[in-house]
């Protein structure tokens, strides 16, 4: 997101729509839902085992992704995907809005990367126990 910060706003609008386009394949969805199934999975398996060694990891790891991707993806990103796609790469409008959208996305973006590590490390750890 940076790179597309650095750059005049119409360009970055036409970039980001045409990632927005391209990113909507079985190749990212499939892993992305599947995931998020499994992990749903596998929080219903913690809740069922409680007593064994490393749920609460499991638990977590679970939770963060499907809180902090899945959710967090459907209610914060997509929408704001769906307004840039609606808007004209060059016009005023979408430059005013651009920079509004560039703040908050990666704002939303940066608490799906860190949920996903932290998930991930949650599932490592759970590994160990």
């Amino acid at each position: 997101m940076r790179a597309l910060g650095a750059i005049q706003p119409a360009h970055s609008i036409s970039a980001m729509q045409s990632i927005n386009i391209a990113v909507i394949n079985p190749w990212f969805l499939t892993p992305f839902f599947g995931v998020a199934a499994l992990c749903l999975l596998l929080v219903i398996a913690a809740v069922l085992r409680w007593q064994e060694p490393g749920t609460a990891y499991v638990l977590a790891g679970g939770l963060l992704y499907v809180v902090g991707t899945l959710l967090v993806t459907m209610l914060f990103n997509v929408p704001r995907n769906n307004a840039l796609a609606a808007l004209a790469a060059t016009s005023p409008e979408g430059a005013a809005q651009w920079t509004d959208y560039l703040i908050v996305w990666t704002k939303w973006n940066h608490v799906r990367t860190i949920a996903a590590l932290a998930g991930a490390v949650s599932f490592m750890i759970a590994l160990t126990r």
